[in-house]
């Protein structure tokens, strides 16, 4: 029988990649993702109730003693595309490099999020080899398209709802364990997501009647719209410190630095100060303190000597918790000041629910932190700054939380979503153990 490393690799040779255009989507892939998952894990199979859910999502039931209170355990299949040419490694080879404590598997998927789907079967495959049943019901879900998203989740949610059942605890992915993600905090820590930012995609547009490019208005359309983007930029949405990032600053408290404990143990005093500071010591942390919106499309013109009838660009946000779909745009026309850009919503969601950071789902995740990734490790909730299937979730529980149990250095998290995107082996199997210490503690 191969072992779970070789099982892992063949998985993460499967090229599941999400397109926006469905006629890109290799329907065949995912087909046989769903052939290698019920091969490499037979007892899995034989033993839990499968369903396919939207096309391709999964959805598996390990009966329990009790069908109270059952844990959801949740990954995607789907990975992002590739660019291979910019890869030191064949993004779907699952190429290993190093050995012992060095060991890397390098493929697209090797965290985002296949890492997490194949420790969490490889886990229950353990477990149900040693003859465990579980104390409550364990649901593994598992989507198809959250790169894209997130219609699978929502159709599991929805069979979930339909039949009455509420989690105790679900556990996606988000955040890992890391160093140096707290200022003054040198210990590590497991930052579980409590909540994550809302999603908002905006349409600038500013119409023109065209014509040649030799006589242009005074005001062209694309000088409009620069304007407006500029405005944008020049006035960003205020900083603050929401619920999520004060309750990851007061919990990291005792274990920061002397000069730093008083500040986050008062931050009630100190708070419009430490937004403004953590807004200015990197990407990361200025996303923490407040809704950030950047252009990510830029449209005008087809011809070099033609206006633009129309110039159009996307605008990305992100909310943070407290602010919605209505405030952003409230926000972006005072930013935008010119009632000659049409401003359109092309998809929005508000912020997600808070989960708890204190209670028995809280206390369960950290305990199977502190009992398979270190006794030094500090859990700490904090706002996910990306989007994640797990939000579709708040529907039905109230206990959500985001976390990957894998220690990333800075470098393996920049490679998500970008080219050379890999994870130490023994990382990885310490994953393995983290879902079964979830599973047994009840």
């Amino acid at each position: 029988m191969s072992s779970p490393v070789e099982r892992f690799r063949e998985l993460l040779r499967i090229p599941t990649v999400s397109h926006v255009d469905p006629a890109r989507v290799d329907v065949g892939a995912f087909d046989a993702f769903h052939e290698g998952l019920e091969r490499l894990y037979p007892r899995l199979h034989a033993a839990l109730e499968r369903e396919v859910v939207s096309g391709h999502a999964l959805l598996y039931r390990w009966r329990g003693a009790s069908d109270a209170e059952p844990l959801v355990l949740m990954a995607h299949m789907d990975v992002v595309p590739v660019v291979a040419e910019e890869w030191q490694h064949p993004p779907f080879a699952a190429e290993i490099t190093g050995t012992g404590a060095d060991a890397r598997i390098h493929a697209r998927g090797a965290i985002d999020d296949k890492g997490a789907l194949v420790a969490i079967v490889e886990a229950v495959e353990g477990l149900l080899a040693d003859g465990v049943t579980p104390a409550h019901d364990v649901y593994l879900a598992f989507g198809h398209d959250e790169e894209i998203g997130g219609t699978g989740a929502q159709a599991i949610v929805d069979v979930l709802h339909a039949r009455g059942v509420r989690p105790s605890l679900v556990i996606d992915e988000g955040g890992a364990v890391v160093r140096g993600a707290v200022p003054g905090v040198s210990a590590p820590t497991a930052m579980i997501g409590v909540a994550e930012r809302g999603i908002l995609s905006l349409a600038l547009t500013v119409p023109e009647r065209g014509g040649h490019a030799s006589t242009p208005p005074a005001m062209p359309a694309t000088a409009r719209l620069a304007r407006a983007i500029d405005r944008l930029r020049r006035r960003p949405f205020p900083r603050r410190l929401a619920s999520p990032v004060r309750a990851m600053l007061a919990t990291a408290a005792p274990h920061a630095s002397g000069a730093l404990r008083p500040v986050l143990r008062r931050l009630d005093g100190f708070g419009p100060l430490l937004a403004r500071v953590l807004s200015r010591l990197g990407p990361e942390l200025n996303a923490m303190v407040r809704t950030t919106a950047v252009v990510t499309e830029l449209s005008g013109s087809d011809g070099q000597n033609v206006l633009a009838t129309h110039a159009r660009a996307t605008v990305d946000i992100r909310l943070l918790t407290g602010d919605t779909v209505d405030s952003a745009v409230a926000h972006v026309r005072r930013a935008v000041a010119d009632p000659s850009v049409e401003i359109e919503v092309l998809r929005g969601n508000d912020p997600s629910a808070v989960s708890p950071w204190r209670g028995d789902a809280w206390r369960r995740v950290a305990r199977a932190v502190h009992a398979t990734l270190g006794d030094d490790v500090v859990p700490l909730p904090y706002l996910q700054l990306g989007a994640s299937d797990s939000r579709w979730f708040t529907r039905i529980s109230d206990a959500v939380y985001r976390f990957a149990p894998f220690t990333l250095s800075a470098d393996e998290r920049a490679a998500l979503h970008s080219h050379d995107e890999r994870i130490g082996v023994d990382t990885w199997l310490r994953g393995i153990e983290f879902y079964r210490a979830v599973i047994l503690d009840r």
